[in-house]
C-alpha cells in the first residue's frame, strides 16, 4: 500500500529510530496512533477529515513496529517522550492527538504528560488500564483477546509464543482477509465496515507490525497490563470518549469506565457500533470534534 505521505525517520534523544509518516501543511498536527498490532500507513479518509478540520496528519509506528527501533520494557507513558521527539522534529509546539484500540492509552498519556503542547485528545475504541477498580477487565472480549492478554497477564514467556503463532496469519494479509483472520473479535456491524480502502488498510497495518517480528506487539500488550505510568486524573485538557457497544475487542464497558475515571471527558457511546464501524462510520465527526475541543480549550475563559 503506497504511502503518499512523507516518510522521514526521527531520532529520540536516546538514539532510538522512530518511522513517522507526516502530510506537508502549515497545519497544527493531529499526532494519530494505530491500534495493536498495526504499523502506521496512509489513510486517505483521515488525512482529508483532518485537514477539513484544519489539522494536518502525522503518524507513527510504535517502538518495535516496522522501522522502529524496539525498545523492551517500554511503558505507555513512553509515547509521550516519543511525540515530543516527532514534533520537535516537525517544528511543532502544539498538537491534539487520537489514538484508536491499543492507540487510545497511547494518546492518553500524550495528554497526561505533554499538559503545555496537547490542546486536546480524543480515544477512540481505546483500552482501559489493567488493572482497574469496579472494571473486569476481560469480559466482553472475543475468546481471541481473552487467551491473547491473558498471556500477557502471565508475562512475556507465555506471550511471545502466542504472538508468534498469531503472526503467522498476518504476514501476507490482504483486505479480503481481515474478517476471517480477526474471528470472533468481530461482530456483524464489523464485518460489514470491513471493506474496500478501510479494510486494505488494516491488512496494511498488520503486514507492517510483523513485519519485523513480534516486539511491537509483545510490548504494547505487556504496557497495557502494567502500570501506565501516569495518572488519568491528572488529565486537564479536554478528552473525548468514544466506543461501541458491539466491540468485541475492547468491550463497552472499558469506554464507560474511562468516562468516569478521566475528570475533562466528553462520552460518545453508541449501543450500536463496533471496534471497527465506529471508526468508519463517524470519522469526519471524531476529527471535527477534537478540532472544536482544541478550539474551546484555547477559548478566553
Amino acid at each position: 500500500m503506497a504511502d503518499p505521505g512523507r516518510v522521514r525517520q526521527v531520532r529520540r534523544s536516546d538514539g532510538a529510530a522512530l518511522e513517522v509518516l507526516s502530510e506537508e501543511s502549515d497545519n497544527e498536527p493531529l499526532v494519530f496512533h494505530w491500534g495493536t498490532p498495526c504499523a502506521a500507513v496512509w489513510f486517505d479518509p483521515l488525512v482529508s477529515a483532518a485537514s477539513r478540520a484544519g489539522l494536518r496528519l502525522v503518524t507513527y509506528s510504535r517502538p518495535g513496529y516496522a522501522g522502529s527501533t524496539a525498545r523492551p520494557g517500554r511503558s505507555v507513558a513512553d509515547a509521550a517522550a516519543d511525540v515530543t521527539a516527532i514534533l520537535d522534529a516537525l517544528g511543532a509546539s502544539t498538537f491534539v492527538t487520537m489514538g484508536w484500540s491499543g492507540g487510545g492509552p497511547h494518546a492518553l498519556a500524550c495528554a497526561a504528560l505533554l499538559p503545555d503542547r496537547c490542546a486536546a485528545a480524543t480515544s477512540l475504541a481505546g483500552v482501559a488500564p489493567y488493572p482497574a477498580d469496579g472494571l473486569d477487565w476481560l469480559a466482553g472480549m472475543g475468546q481471541e483477546n481473552i487467551e491473547e492478554f491473558s498471556a500477557a497477564i502471565e508475562g512475556e514467556s507465555a506471550l511471545s509464543p502466542a504472538l508468534q503463532t498469531m503472526a503467522k496469519d498476518l504476514h501476507a494479509i490482504q483486505g479480503a482477509d481481515v474478517a476471517a483472520a480477526l474471528g470472533g473479535l468481530v461482530s456483524d456491524v464489523d464485518k460489514r465496515a470491513l471493506t474496500g480502502e478501510f479494510a486494505g488498510a488494516v491488512a496494511a497495518s498488520f503486514r507492517g507490525a510483523v513485519s519485523t517480528g513480534i516486539e511491537g506487539w509483545r510490548d504494547d500488550d505487556l504496557a497495557f497490563t502494567r502500570d501506565w505510568g501516569f495518572d488519568l486524573a491528572a488529565i486537564r485538557c479536554p478528552i473525548a470518549v468514544w466506543q461501541g457497544g458491539q466491540d468485541r475487542m475492547v468491550p463497552f464497558s472499558h469506554g464507560q469506565w474511562l468516562a468516569t475515571h478521566i475528570p475533562t471527558a466528553r462520552v460518545h457511546l453508541f449501543p450500536d457500533e463496533g471496534h471497527l464501524s465506529l471508526a468508519v462510520a463517524s470519522l469526519d465527526r471524531i476529527v471535527a470534534d477534537l478540532a472544536v475541543m482544541r478550539d474551546g480549550s484555547r477559548a478566553p475563559r
